[in-house]
């Protein structure tokens, strides 16, 4: 960390590795990233999953401040409002797939 955090911050830091440690939030925000500001039913036929189950976590990420809520008519729409999300992502995915390349290079020298 180039700046260390301080102790008494460190359980909102963890909160938040919290909200990002689950594969369906991270769906969700994926496709955000890719397509833009999408409503509920969009979410829904994209990633095939429930409606209440999009929205239950759609709002887990709307009360992390995360993604941005826009009311329209009947319709929710949703878009990334964390700017520090596309570069953690491109950091964490990178790393991966460094690791993952080195494995193939481990597992073929066998």
């Amino acid at each position: 960390m180039a700046e260390m955090v301080p102790a008494h911050l460190l359980e909102h830091v963890a909160e938040r590795f919290r909200v990002l440690g689950d594969s369906t939030r991270l769906a969700i925000l994926r496709t955000l990233l890719a397509e833009g500001e999408l409503n509920v039913g969009e979410l829904v036929e994209r990633l095939g999953m429930s409606q209440a189950n999009i929205s239950k976590h759609l709002r887990t990420l709307a009360d992390a401040r995360m993604v941005h809520r826009r009311a329209e008519g009947t319709a929710a729409f949703y878009s990334v409002s964390d700017p520090s999300l596309p570069h953690l992502c491109d950091l964490v995915c990178d790393r991966l797939r460094e690791q993952v390349e080195e494995d193939v290079r481990a597992f073929s020298a066998v």
